[in-house]
């Protein structure tokens, strides 16, 4: 059973079908539970049956685990992957404690949530995260975003540009993205403010693909850009659920985590977003950094506007130097983060889980700390939403990511 946090459109979502879909493929019975949503169709289209959960609002959620305990009951399931905490807690207060199912969790965030279970087995996307969790966990691995090389791939670009409607001459930069507040508007707002003063100097479009609640904060700037410019120089494309169009019109990709790893896919040359006005050009000599740290990182809080329009206009200016940097990046991803590789790892990572919980006695009272520590944590939250606060995803922000390194920096 591989469960997503969610089927809207973002990067864990689709890591976990990208896995389903490969583990499907290698002969397992693979089904995907989650609620409704955009990425459902995915799901169709790789012929991965899905099992529809009920969408709470409140996680975890006593409705869901029931109906995946339901499910996992009906199928025999060997396992649960949960992507993000809420997903594995409720496999963990739900078929494991209920069914005594195994369950394990993938974690593609920034950090790794507290209250976690320390013998729950964990994958996390980089080797700082893992350095910092391996001190806690017996069951601990490496699993970056792994990507499907042989269906994202260079196809056509100039076909793709016009499917988008944008004339082959135009220059286009592209960014596939969710429209949220933490740690992406920040970036989307700079790149509009930054093509926007090229485009006085080049052909250019910049074309954001995605949704979320950032949405109309993101249509004002773009309006304003484009005004400003007298042309059509931001274009919001909303959610898609296949947007290899867009990464495949591109001249230049911006992102971060796994859609820059997808940009790298289709042989694109790569600027990697950041918080805090942090943006540096993917090529030989910063491979080792976001290797390190994930695709992802912190700026000296400067004029972000300013050293994207920087790195871009040389690149905007030389199809050589674009074409040397999108070959690295491609070679860069077959060599490293390919799916086939991926999904063999957590082939033996399930085999080890299963293993593990076999041979370990199922002791309740080891759910007592993490269950009033996730309770303590929503019961905060709820208070927050009672008051009238912002309540955001508090394991997938800056704040969060600072102390994560902080632990594994003191491990």
């Amino acid at each position: 059973m591989v469960y997503p946090h969610s089927m809207e459109i973002g990067g864990s979502q689709k890591n976990a079908i990208d896995i389903a879909g490969s583990l499907q493929a290698r002969g397992h019975e693979v089904v995907v539970f989650g609620p409704p949503g955009p990425l459902v169709d995915l799901l169709a289209e790789r012929g991965l049956r899905h099992e529809p959960a009920p969408r709470p609002r409140i996680r975890p959620s006593q409705a869901v685990m029931g109906r995946l305990c339901d499910v996992v009951e009906e199928l025999n399931a060997d396992v649960v992957h949960g992507f993000e905490w809420p997903p594995a807690v409720e496999a963990v207060f739900g078929p494991y404690r209920r069914l005594n199912v195994p369950a394990v969790c993938s974690v593609m965030s920034m950090s790794v949530a507290p209250f976690l279970p320390h013998w729950l087995p964990l994958t996390v996307g980089t080797e700082s995260i893992l350095r910092s969790e391996q001190a806690k966990r017996p069951q601990v691995t490496l699993l970056e975003p792994p990507v499907d090389t042989r269906r994202d791939r260079p196809i056509d670009q100039l076909e793709s540009k016009a499917l988008l409607g944008i004339d082959p001459g135009t220059l286009v930069v592209s960014l596939v993205t969710r429209l949220a507040a933490e740690l992406k508007r920040e970036g989307i707002l700079t790149a509009i403010s930054a093509v926007g003063r090229l485009a006085t100097e080049f052909p250019v479009r910049l074309v954001i693909a995605g949704d979320g609640p950032a949405r109309a904060e993101v249509e004002s700037a773009a309006r304003r850009a484009n005004a400003a410019a007298g042309t059509d120089v931001v274009r919001l494309t909303g959610d898609l659920p296949d947007p290899r169009a867009v990464y495949d019109a591109a001249d230049i990709a911006l992102g971060m985590g796994g859609s820059a790893l997808r940009a790298m896919a289709f042989g694109k040359p790569l600027v990697v977003q950041g918080e805090s006005g942090f943006w540096r050009l993917l090529e030989p000599g910063s491979l080792p950094e976001f290797v390190g740290g994930g695709w992802f990182g912190i700026g000296d809080g400067g004029d972000g506007a300013a050293r994207l329009a920087a790195l871009l206009r040389p690149l905007l200016a030389d199809a050589a130097l674009r074409g040397r940097l999108g070959e690295f990046a491609r070679a860069t991803v077959e060599s490293r983060y390919g799916l086939d590789a991926a999904t063999e790892a957590l082939e033996a990572f399930y085999g080890e889980a299963i293993g593990r919980h076999r041979s370990e006695p199922r002791a309740m009272s080891r759910l007592l700390g993490p269950y009033l520590s996730v309770t303590r944590y929503e019961l905060d939250r709820k208070v927050k939403r009672r008051l009238g606060g912002v309540v955001r995803d508090d394991f997938n922000s800056l704040a969060a990511m600072r102390a994560q390194e902080q632990r594994g920096r003191s491990r």
